[in-house]
């Protein structure tokens, strides 16, 4: 198929896939709410809910934040409660997935990204992200976001299906070296260092190396999304400005992308 043509027909899909997503987070509301577990939008969503009042229009995920103890607790009941057509997506649940990254997918339907393989038979329907946050240590911002990237961009090389080469054995040894380098940094930050005031991602999910203020976060507020109200960080422009800088500025039209490849909202 044309590469014009397939972005036509992703485009074309958009909002099923959105309303698809905002259907999976209200699934995931229930559940927290059942259980007291608390979460708030997280990334582009709470970008599109303070600009947009809904889905950034280009967008074509959700994300969402909790704290790891929170995110244990959901994932300890969320497959027994969630609806049928929808499954809990970790590492322990589909094995053959690489990324340390929960997803709530809807079995019915397809979403591909350019990362995707059909080497390895992983389930791809649409979905919602959620992202455990964790205590960070309040270390130079610089520094932050070195050590981020080193242990984010060598963990996702070091856990990529790899072929015997001379070439994959030598990244294997320098990327090794420098994800526990990077990783040995970080913990003598935390222990040496305040971790009280900050949190951020788990670091293998951190490749920008961004932290936020615990105050940012909670207590918990309440935000607008697609005219449904949702949790949000307590501060949001806060927490805005540590993620995207000047986030109420639109980005010109080529960066505005969607992430898939091919979305198909109904499998049947």
């Amino acid at each position: 198929m044309n590469n014009k043509y397939l972005k036509r027909y992703t485009a074309d899909n958009l909002r099923q896939c959105q309303l698809k997503e905002l259907s999976i987070l209200e699934e995931v509301d229930k559940i927290c709410k059942r259980h007291g577990i608390e979460y708030w939008l997280d990334g582009g969503t709470l970008l599109g809910a303070v600009r947009h009042k809904g889905f950034i229009p280009w967008d074509d995920d959700i994300d969402i934040g909790m704290t790891l103890a929170d995110m244990k607790r959901f994932c300890s009941v969320a497959q027994d409660e969630l609806p049928n057509h929808l499954f809990l997506q970790t590492p322990e649940t589909d094995a053959k997935l690489k990324e340390p990254i929960v997803k709530i997918r809807d079995l019915n339907s397809l979403y591909i990204e350019g990362s995707d393989t059909f080497n390895v038979d992983y389930e791809k329907g649409i979905f919602i992200d959620i992202f455990p946050f964790v205590s960070c240590p309040d270390m130079p911002k610089g520094l932050l976001k070195k050590v981020g990237k080193g242990i984010c961009h060598s963990y996702s090389i070091l856990h990529r299906q790899h072929y015997y080469s001379l070439r994959s054995f030598a990244e294997y040894f320098w990327f090794s070296g420098k994800y526990w380098c990077c990783l040995a940094i970080l913990k003598l930050y935390s222990i040496f260092g305040n971790t009280s005031h900050y949190m951020s991602n788990l670091p293998v999910s951190n490749g920008y190396g961004i932290n936020h203020r615990r105050d940012s976060i909670f207590p918990i507020g309440q935000i607008e999304f697609e005219g449904k109200i949702f949790p949000s960080p307590h501060n949001a422009d806060a927490y805005l400005t540590d993620l995207f800088k000047n986030y109420m500025e639109i980005p010109p039209v080529e960066k505005r992308q969607v992430h898939a490849v091919v979305i198909v909202p109904e499998l049947t």
